[in-house]
């Protein structure tokens, strides 16, 4: 192998070695496998162009192209020509799908999906670094330089993962590098002539070596290479271990939030930890972050708290820079709460999962004790937990000790102006709020006599009134024009709902900041509660003096209303007015009532100041209940009501006849049971989303239930043993009767129904898909009727012409 082959080998190895850091970003490792052949195909193209040889630019362009089309040959083959050739379409399908990529980017958390989108833009991110570190190191014989992309591939990947193997992948990369300066090195190192080794061959005298020769002993130069190489390596390793001071090094990668200094002092800097919101409510599995208990009886206002967001500079909330320090044994009282609101003592236990890696601590709030081990700081202004050089909620246990405050609604009314330094901090919105904001807050609180009736008029417009609607795939915002659009469009999430109540409130001159955090979560069978991703909220904190930051929630079908917010609203004069009660009405009726001293006679003769009254028929006489105004009134209402559930009903139906045992134990019998267990498990899939295809045999329909139903498990398994059985009935001599299949189907139908969107397991339970096939059954038999009465027409016509004299008769 020359000198050249083997420096775009090792150029090769080391980009795909720093490749393997993206491995931990997308489930599946395929694209892996996929960007080795299209790099290597590349390399190949640079060797070849390198022998004819040509120039260093047409070689770098002759290896860009081949890489577009290995590109439209893996994703575009449908719109190019021959598979290769791309066109105007493909480049369009690039297009897109690069669009579609970035978009799942944004709106997965790692690990992603491997969708088609974000696997183009690894495998195109892999040939871009391949080929700058080819044409630098092997092109233009420079391999130093080509260190640069390798680094910034491997630092993107480890900044996006949470950190489990970053030292084996840093490994990898290293080792990549190091090696393919090595072997630009070597390659030096031959040019120079044929290198005097000191060793001996067979028969003991010296002999010369151009350096490159394989054997038992090596260079000088090239030993000591290998020997600085993989020291530098253990150096790199070791040392970030040692000293604490290096722990916001390459190798540690806690996003986000850091604290800076030792002791009681230092800052927590200011961050943005809301922009990852979306992507956890979005994501297809609803992960559990954490797990707690807690001693209250009442777990609906349990809101975890991590952050509190309270500088807005018109394109982002986001916390203060402030000061931190220990956490002392016994937190300092909230501020702003007084004595005499009521209040209630929690205890809450709570464990994080072993993935989720978080540098501020979810709390209930106001916490006043916290109990836990590790680096971790307080900041007393958003009274907060944050962890230090590089701490993060891992796995981690701890026990707080917090206060369920309870103030009614005539204490928020009647609370006091805050401080004056509270009012001016906390009120402050950017010159480019548009006017619109402070407009609608106006228009939306009229009425109103105290801040505290102006944030209950918000909450409701917000999540009652105005018209909001909640969905999570709106694009994400929180500076001054996405709460402009925001208020345009009324479609959003909770970022959206929390951020805009906040900044109409300050316009208002209300202190509001946004608290991001989680939601009490889901009660389990042990008295625990789960919180998921999917918990993952965000809500607007009001100041009220004497009660303090008093949490609100504005975004609908998310979370709870506090109760001070839906009580009735203290009027004026502090009288409440009784509601109307239902009573005989003592006001006169439309038309006159008829004289007590009014005879039966008179009534008949239209004398009373009335029409006369009509002469019951002998049908009404009995009673004078509407009976036929009822019936059809109720005929009505239940035809509206059992119209639109007949296709759940007929599914009901068809599922308990399907699974049900067949009568009797013949062989017909268990192959009717099978064919009917298939057909029902087609059907069930079909409900979620995938239409049967005819065309598959069972063994592949079945793989395809389980994959775009994302079963794993028992339910992917129990899939493919009903495929099993109705193979073996259709193509088997003689089937064996299978068992379990009932207990299989409503197995993989849980299974669909799990990994389902809650609007799409309300669809297949009110109107599932393969209902259609009423439709079809009903066509199938009007034709079998019509084939009938045509088979008796055409036989009686038959049997007329045959016997002429029945016609006669």
């Amino acid at each position: 192998m020359s000198g050249s082959a083997r420096l775009a080998l090792c150029a090769t190895l080391a980009t795909l070695a720093a490749s393997c850091a993206l491995l931990p970003l997308v489930d599946g490792s395929g694209w892996l496998l996929q960007a080795m052949v299209l790099l290597g195909v590349q390399a190949v193209i640079g060797v070849l162009a390198r022998r004819v040889p040509l120039a260093r630019p047409l070689t770098i362009a002759a290896q860009a192209l081949a890489g577009l089309l290995l590109l439209t040959l893996a994703f575009a083959r449908d719109q190019a020509i021959a598979g290769v050739l791309p066109t105007p379409a493909a480049f369009r399908e690039l297009g897109r799908l690069l669009s579609t990529g970035v978009d799942d980017v944004e709106r997965y958390a790692i690990p992603a999906p491997g969708t088609t989108g974000i696997e183009l833009l690894l495998i195109g991110g892999v040939l871009v670094v391949g080929l700058v570190v080819d044409a630098l190191a092997v092109t233009f014989r420079s391999a130093a330089p080509a260190g640069l992309p390798l680094l910034a591939l491997f630092s993107i990947a480890a900044g996006l993962s949470d950190g489990g193997f970053d030292w084996l992948w840093f490994l990898a990369a290293g080792a990549g590098y190091l090696v393919l300066l090595l072997a630009e090195g070597r390659d030096r190192l031959s040019q120079w002539g044929r290198v005097f080794t000191g060793g001996t061959g067979p028969r003991g005298q010296g002999r010369a070596s151009s350096g490159l020769d394989v054997g038992s002993t090596s260079p000088s130069p090239v030993r000591t290479g290998r020997r600085i190489g993989v020291l530098a390596l253990g150096i790199a390793l070791a040392v970030p271990a040692v000293l604490p001071s290096l722990d916001g090094g390459l190798l540690d990668q806690q996003a986000g939030n850091r604290t800076r200094g030792n002791g009681t002092g230092g800052t927590v800097s200011a961050v943005d930890p809301a922009v990852s919101l979306r992507e956890s409510l979005n994501q297809p599995e609803d992960k559990e972050v954490l797990r707690y208990r807690t001693s209250s009886p009442e777990t609906r206002d349990m809101y975890l708290r991590i952050v509190a967001l309270d500088k807005f500079d018109g394109s982002s909330w986001k916390p203060s820079e402030r000061p931190v320090q220990d956490i002392p044994d016994i937190l300092p009282s909230p501020a702003g709460l007084g004595p005499d609101i009521r209040t209630n003592p929690v205890e809450t236990q709570l464990q994080a999962a072993d993935w989720y890696a978080q540098n501020w601590l979810p709390i209930p709030y106001p916490a006043s004790e916290v109990r836990l081990d590790g680096r971790w700081r307080f900041e007393p202004e958003g009274r907060t937990i944050v962890g230090d050089r590089g701490q993060t909620t891992r796995g981690i246990q701890y026990a707080v000790s917090s206060l369920a405050v309870d103030p009614t609604a005539a204490q928020l009314s009647q609370a006091p102006p805050p401080p004056p330094e509270l009012l001016r901090e906390y009120t402050q919105v950017p010159d480019s709020l548009p006017s619109v904001v402070a407009q609608t807050a106006d228009k939306v609180t009229r009425g109103a006599s105290n801040a505290y009736e102006q944030a209950v008029k918000l909450q409701d417009w917000f999540s009652l009134e105005g018209g909001f609607r909640y969905d999570t795939q709106v694009e994400t915002g929180s500076g001054s024009k996405a709460i402009a659009r925001f208020l345009r469009d009324r479609e959003g999430f909770c970022v959206h709902f929390s951020f805009s109540m906040a900044a109409m409130a300050r316009t208002l001159n209300i202190p509001a900041r946004v608290a991001v955090g989680f939601t009490p979560g889901t009660a389990q069978t042990d008295g625990s509660m789960s919180v998921g991703l999917r918990d993952a909220h965000a809500w607007p904190e009001l100041y009220f003096e004497g009660i303090g930051w008093t949490r609100f929630e504005p975004t609908p079908s998310r979370g709870t209303q506090p109760d001070y917010t839906i009580e009735e609203l203290p009027s004026d004069d502090g009288s409440a007015q009784p509601l109307p009660q239902p009573s005989r009405s003592t006001e006169p009726s439309p038309r006159p009532s008829p004289s007590e001293s009014c005879t039966v006679d008179m009534k008949r003769l239209g004398e009373c100041g009335g029409p006369a009254p009509k002469e019951p028929d002998e049908d009404d006489k009995d009673s004078g209940f509407p009976w036929v105004r009822v019936t059809l009134i109720s005929g009505g209402a239940l035809a509206a009501v059992a119209i639109p559930l007949l296709p759940l009903l007929w599914r009901v139906r068809t599922r308990s006849r399907r699974l049900g045992e067949s009568a009797g134990r013949t062989p017909e019998a268990a192959t009717a049971r099978t064919v009917a267990a298939w057909q029902e498990l087609l059907d069930t899939g079909w409900d979620y989303g995938i239409p049967p295809d005819d065309s598959l045999t069972p063994r592949r329909a079945a793989a395809r239930i389980v994959g775009v139903g994302k079963l794993t498990g028992p339910p992917a398994e129990a899939a493919h043993r009903v495929a099993a059985a109705v193979e073996e009935t259709w193509y088997a001599p003689r089937p064996r009767p299978a068992a379990g299949l009932t207990e299989d189907v409503r197995l993989v139908a849980a299974g669909l129904r799990e990994a389902a969107t809650k609007p799409a397991r309300l669809r297949a339970l009110l109107l599932p898909r393969s209902a259609s096939r009423i439709t079809e059954q009903a066509a199938r038999r009007w034709a079998e009727v019509l084939d009938r009465w045509r088979t008796s027409a055409w036989q009686r016509r038959l049997t007329n012409l045959r016997f002429p004299s029945r016609q006669r008769g």
